[in-house]
């Protein structure tokens, strides 16, 4: 049974180890290891419109472990840069220079932040990242295909900047041939994203891929995929009917913690609301459920504090040193 709100642990917000480099993300904090590798800790952070708002319990653990398992089941479609996972919270990865664009991958017409595709069209805009949209779509309609939006990387408090491929070409972010290898990539993993989650009872309304070279300057899938943080997971089985009544699709991702932020007045700018606890009790039980159903596996939650059971696990496999 999933824990209630009062049950749950301590979110990890942060972790602190004795290792060169650190680098800290919105939710991940890495570290330099020898040669080649590198270490990412994938904290209970959860950020939307574009800043950190809160933790959520096993958040962290659920994202490492569901991309561990989807960079396994996309490897034959693209390299990646996942090594090995220490921890259920840890990942080593090859070291590689991450492209300057996020690559967002959308087969709906959907979202509340001031960047997504319904929020613009909404507003009445019908040319949209270098696609002609019609009139007459509602917010959730599936799109006739598959379509590539580019945005910039946005530093902490900022927001990302909607791209057309063209831009990302012409601006000189990503030389062409690389990013017509990121964007057929991008489009083959969705496409096995969308299979996989209606083979679990789930629709892949889109995603964000980060990619980057290695040293060989060999294109890599790198952070995460198809996780609920990078992703609009919707259950299939009442998606038509939500739609016909006008509801929010029954979500396995943070969009609850978007909605309730956005009720709130909130859209990225200004003092955090204070959100009732249950929000993040659903949310933390909406990722595990995630992992469940696309993996097919059950959800063996790990120890809290993360960081004691880190340092233990990261000196058992030899990453730590005494």
């Amino acid at each position: 049974m999933s824990p209630t709100a009062a049950a749950l642990p301590a979110p990890c917000l942060d972790v602190a180890l004795a290792l060169p480099g650190r680098r800290e993300g919105k939710v991940r904090v890495g570290y330099e290891l020898d040669g080649d590798r590198l270490l990412f800790v994938t904290t209970d952070r959860l950020s939307a419109f574009d800043r950190v708002v809160a933790g959520v319990p096993y958040k962290g653990q659920v994202l490492n472990q569901l991309a561990w398992w989807w960079f396994a089941t996309t490897a034959d479609i693209v390299p990646n840069h996942a090594l090995a996972q220490p921890d259920p919270n840890a990942l080593v990865a090859r070291r590689a220079t991450p492209l300057p664009v996020e690559v967002i991958v959308r087969a709906r017409i959907t979202g509340s932040t001031s960047t997504s595709l319904w929020q613009r069209y909404a507003a009445g805009q019908r040319h949209i990242d270098g696609y002609d949209f019609p009139d007459g779509l509602r917010k959730h309609d599936a799109l006739p295909r598959a379509v590539v939006t580019p945005t910039t990387k946005a530093e902490h408090g900022a927001h990302d900047e909607p791209l057309s491929s063209a831009e990302v070409v012409s601006r000189g972010l990503v030389p062409e041939r690389v990013w017509d290898e990121a964007v057929a990539a991008a489009l083959a993993v969705f496409a096995r994203g969308q299979r996989e989650a209606e083979r679990a009872g789930l629709v892949l309304a889109d995603t964000k891929y980060e990619f980057g070279l290695d040293g060989d300057g060999r294109l890599l899938l790198i952070d995460e995929v198809h996780t609920p943080d990078s992703s609009r997971l919707w259950v299939a089985a009442t998606l038509d009917e939500r739609i016909a009544a006008g509801d929010e699709p029954e979500s396995l991702d943070k969009e609850p913690v978007r909605l309730a932020l956005a009720a709130a007045g909130f859209r990225g700018d200004g003092a955090l609301p204070e959100l009732d606890p249950a929000v993040w009790a659903v949310t933390s039980e909406r990722y595990v459920a995630a992992y469940e159903m696309l993996t097919g596996e059950a959800f063996a939650r790990g120890a809290y504090p993360v960081q004691d059971r880190l340092i233990a696990n990261l000196t058992t496999a030899g990453v730590l040193h005494g």
